[in-house]
C-alpha cells in the first residue's frame, strides 16, 4: 500500500510539473479583439501632401552618409546612402504650411536606372494626425515611372495597424541642384 501511495504521489507530482511546464511554453500569446485595446472600427483614409527633398542651400534636408568608392557620373551612384529630414507641406510651395516630416533613409539600388529603396517614417505634426506616423518601404524608380507606388507597412498613433500604399510623382525637379518636390497621395486602412 505504501508503495502504491508513493507511486501515485510521484505520478501526480510529475503530471503536475509536466502540465505546468507545457502551459508556460504554449501560452505566450492569445487572440483578442481590437476593441479590448480601445480601437474602434477600421477606417480608410486618403492623405495628399508634398514632400520637399532640399539638396542646395545653407540648410539641406538630405545628406549623403555613404558613397561607393570612386564617384560615378550621376549624382546618386549605385550604393549611395542618403539620410533625410524632409518637410511635408499642404501645398507645393516650400513656404506652404508644414504638416510633418519625412524622416529616414534612401539608397541608390540600381546599376542601370535611377532607382531608390525608400525606408521612411512620415511623422505628422498638425491636425487630426498630429503625433501619428506612417512607415513607408519600397522601390522608387524615380526616372522610369511618372507615378511610383510604395507600400505603407505600419504606423503609430491614429495609424496603428496601418496598411496601404502611397503614390509619388514629381511636381518639380531641379536636375542641376538635385532639389525636388514630390506630390504624394496615400491610401491607408487603419484603426483609430
Amino acid at each position: 500500500m505504501a508503495k502504491s501511495t508513493a507511486f501515485i504521489t510521484t505520478f501526480l507530482i510529475s503530471l503536475n510539473l509536466t502540465f505546468l511546464f507545457s502551459t508556460a511554453t504554449t501560452t505566450y500569446y492569445e487572440s483578442i479583439s481590437p476593441t479590448l485595446l480601445g480601437f474602434r472600427e477600421e477606417r480608410f483614409t486618403h492623405l495628399h501632401f508634398y514632400f520637399h527633398d532640399i539638396v542646395a542651400g545653407p540648410d539641406p534636408s538630405m545628406v549623403i552618409v555613404a558613397e561607393p568608392n570612386g564617384k560615378a557620373k550621376n549624382s546618386l551612384p549605385f550604393g549611395t546612402v542618403v539620410a533625410m529630414d524632409d518637410p511635408l507641406t499642404v501645398g507645393p510651395e516650400r513656404d506652404s504650411k508644414v504638416i510633418g516630416k519625412a524622416q529616414g533613409i534612401y539608397t541608390s539600388i540600381s546599376q542601370e536606372d535611377m532607382g531608390l529603396m525608400m525606408v521612411m517614417t512620415l511623422a505628422f505634426s498638425e491636425g487630426e494626425f498630429n503625433g501619428s506616423t506612417l512607415s513607408v518601404l519600397g522601390r522608387n524608380m524615380i526616372m522610369r515611372y511618372p507615378v511610383r507606388e510604395m507600400a505603407i507597412v505600419g504606423g503609430t498613433g491614429a495609424f496603428r495597424f496601418a496598411r496601404g500604399y502611397t503614390e509619388g510623382k514629381f511636381h518639380y525637379v531641379d536636375f542641376t541642384t538635385g532639389d525636388a518636390t514630390v506630390e504624394y497621395d496615400i491610401f491607408v486602412y487603419h484603426h483609430h
